[in-house]
């Protein structure tokens, strides 16, 4: 045996023995403070995040930056007799299909699925010219009556909730009702992003069509001719007079407001398109389109993507 193979067994118990002796290093609690106590956990926590599918939820649309403290206490909307607004319960036009929303409130009663909607549009004006909160109790739905309430059952848990209707939406040809991000928290199916529900009007009275309208103003009629002369000047600049440019058709409105709203959705849906929305009034209708494309085919091909991610019909219109 070598002199260094003799040293090397010579120290190897030694090590050994040194290694054995260290005090074990404390574990300190994960969020633990300076002082090694853990943390009380937060009031609220947010879901963990999701990955977003079609059919789903709007993508990477929640939550906001500083919820609420206590989102389960936030009250359901409470149903109380209002006048039906003046404009968003008009017959409008999205991805091809006609929609007429009811002139009343009255008994209804259906099965489908819900998603949810949240701070892309948080702050931003929903079809009833309100400002959309993400932490109210609110709904869009395509031909409710605006303002209405319903209630909203998750029929995986069955969790209720009451909410009140007041933009149009969602235009995906498999959702029944869109909920505000607090309202499908309650529900319980954030993290799914979309749940199986059944929704059933709530009345604290029949709303007549003919009831004074919310926002109606002295001399609101009288300014029907000036909104148009003032619609027709959105149309995209750059046409060259004598010209056809082709164009991708999302929807059409009778009511400016309405035409805003869905074009704000648009936006957030379409985001690398987003400098294509534009407005476009012609023959009493504010037309919500993409575009210009210099000629068909280029549009045709754009339509189809539009289509595969919205999962919609859209039309190809020449102008």
């Amino acid at each position: 045996m070598t002199h260094r193979l003799q040293v090397l067994i010579f120290c190897l118990p030694v090590f050994l023995a040194a290694c054995g002796s260290q005090p074990p290093r404390p574990v300190v609690e994960r969020g633990a403070g300076s002082g090694g106590a853990v943390l009380p956990a937060p009031t609220f926590r947010a879901p963990p995040a999701v990955t977003a599918k079609r059919g789903g939820y709007y993508k990477d649309d929640g939550p906001g930056d500083n919820p609420p403290a206590n989102v389960e206490a936030i009250p359901d909307a409470i149903p109380r007799l209002e006048p039906l607004h003046r404009f968003a319960n008009n017959d409008y036009e999205v991805f091809g299909k006609r929609y007429s929303p009811f002139k009343q409130v009255q008994a209804y009663k259906e099965n489908g699925i819900a998603s949810w909607y949240g701070r892309k549009f948080h702050g931003q004006k929903t079809s009833s010219g309100e400002l959309y909160d993400m932490y109210g109790m609110t709904a869009a739905h395509p031909t409710l009556p605006i303002p209405s309430y319903v209630r909203v059952t998750n029929k995986l848990n069955n969790k209720s909730i009451v909410v009140r209707v007041n933009d149009r939406g969602p235009f995906h040809s498999d959702r029944l009702i869109d909920l505000s991000w607090v309202a499908a928290y309650k529900l319980g199916y954030l993290e799914q992003g979309s749940a199986e529900v059944e929704v059933e009007s709530v009345m604290s009275g029949q709303v007549s069509a003919n009831s004074p309208a919310i926002d109606q103003k002295p001399g609101m009629a009288g300014q029907a001719e000036a909104v148009a002369a003032e619609a027709a000047a959105i149309e995209p600049a750059g046409k060259q007079p004598g010209t056809q440019r082709y164009f991708i058709q999302l929807g059409a409105f009778g009511q400016r407001g309405n035409a805003d709203a869905f074009s704000m959705h648009m936006k957030s849906e379409l985001a690398d398109l987003s400098n294509k929305l534009a407005i476009y009034y012609a023959d009493g209708l504010f037309r919500v389109q993409l575009g210009p494309w210099a000629d068909r085919l280029a549009a045709q091909e754009a339509g189809q993507k539009v289509r595969d991610r919205l999962n919609n019909r859209v039309v190809v219109v020449q102008r």
